[in-house]
């Protein structure tokens, strides 16, 4: 049982780093803790809740700029954007359902650490694409600062790119400064009836080549589809494969004329509009049409989209899956039964023959501590990942092979 400290201002997680530094005594870096059971388990004898770090800064809507405490929840981040028409366009991917967190209790510096970005991801940039700067902590017990509230400011080393993604393991931010976005005025949906991953993917790739700016593009087996809560979606009884796009209403309406004309050929189409667009891209961010079996361990593999149908394909005739294709046929949600080595050899088989990486997203804590859970690096990457670790936290404080075994 390790001890929880809440620290409430910058000065107080110093106190803190250089506490634990001096005691030998590392650090688990939680936010509210909605993602602690993303990553390897950290074996420290305290943890850092950053919850008490909270509340928005500074906020100017005509410069698209918000800056808050890395510990603000991100439903306080929205509801804020939400009143003056904006947004976070890279959709912070919440994984509450599939890592039996409390309910959309994520952070900001959370969903900055994880880097994980939703449906938009693929036409809109991710969560680093739109990170400015941030205040933090390092493992060295130093205060330190990168980029800035306009992005003129972000000279010399972006360490943003480089502490986006790190999952805790270089510093502690306590302050994070973003780039938001107009939120669309209108939002559509066409969905395409059609159980094969192929001809899906093939509707994929002819949406996001034409013209008409699609910015969710996705395919849900039958099975996934008959789970969502969108009567339209779980009413086709079939695969869906899901194509969105946003804006002005002159402009989606237009776009979404051109996109049927494309597919006039296929029966049985469906449009959904704002409310149960928005209902239907939040399921599947959040991986929440995946499975039903609470006991399925959970990866995402991101791969050439062209490759898609041929890694699903493969990766069937090893064992029992479940899945959904995000990005275009870019990103896989994939479900297994669970097993001790969580099937790793065989989706960073897939992965190396098919191009791209694999994470483990839902394992227990036994099986998350013997196998890798982000694909293996280069021994070149991890020389850089293990000196990168020795210059930020040279005392190796701060989440402790939270990413990588040895690092």
């Amino acid at each position: 049982m390790s001890d929880t400290l809440s620290p409430t201002t910058t000065d107080e997680v110093l106190d803190t780093v250089r506490a634990a530094i001096a005691d030998e005594a590392p650090l688990q870096v939680l936010g509210r803790g909605t993602k602690a059971a993303l990553g390897r388990p950290v074996a420290a004898p305290r943890t850092i809740q950053l919850s008490g770090l909270s509340g928005i800064a500074y906020y100017e809507p005509r410069e698209l700029v918000l800056t808050a405490a890395a510990g603000t929840p991100l439903a306080e981040i929205e509801a804020a954007l939400q009143a003056e028409g904006q947004h976070l366009p890279f959709e912070p991917c919440n994984l509450d359902r599939l890592l039996g967190g409390e309910p959309d209790a994520g952070t900001l510096g959370g969903a900055i650490s994880a880097n994980l970005s939703g449906p938009r991801r693929f036409y809109a940039g991710g969560a680093r694409d739109h990170f400015l700067g941030f205040e933090a902590v390092s493992g060295r017990g130093e205060i330190f600062k990168s980029g800035g509230r306009v992005i003129k400011n972000v000279t010399g080393f972006d360490l943003s790119k480089l502490i986006a993604g790190s999952f805790g393991t270089l510093g502690i931010m306590t302050e994070v400064s973003l780039k938001v976005l107009p939120a669309p005025e209108t939002t559509r949906t066409l969905l395409l009836p059609g159980d094969d991953l192929a001809a899906a993917c093939q509707y994929l790739s002819a949406a996001l080549k034409s013209p008409h700016a699609v910015n969710g593009a996705a395919h849900l087996p039958a099975a996934a589809a008959g789970r969502s809560t969108v009567g339209y979606v779980a009413g086709m009884r079939s695969g869906v494969t899901a194509l969105r796009v946003e804006g002005h209403r002159p402009s989606v309406e237009a776009r979404l004329a051109g996109l049927r004309t494309l597919f006039q050929d296929i029966d049985q189409t469906e449009e959904l509009h704002s409310h149960n667009s928005a209902k239907l891209w939040r399921e599947i961010g959040k991986g929440t049409l995946l499975t039903q079996n609470p006991e399925s361990q959970v990866w995402r593999l991101s791969l050439p989209p062209t490759n898609a149908a041929s890694a699903i394909g493969a990766l069937s005739e090893q064992m029992d899956i479940e899945f959904s294709a995000d990005w275009g046929g870019g990103l896989l949600w994939i479900a297994i039964p669970a097993q001790a080595d969580a099937a790793q050899a065989a989706m960073f088989k897939a992965t190396e023959q098919y191009g791209g990486h694999a994470t483990l997203i839902r394992a227990d804590e036994t099986v998350r501590a013997a196998v890798p859970v982000f694909q293996p690096l280069s021994p070149p990457l991890m020389d850089i990942t293990g000196r990168l670790k020795g210059n930020f936290d040279p005392h190796r404080i701060l989440n402790p092979g939270k990413m990588y075994k040895d690092v």
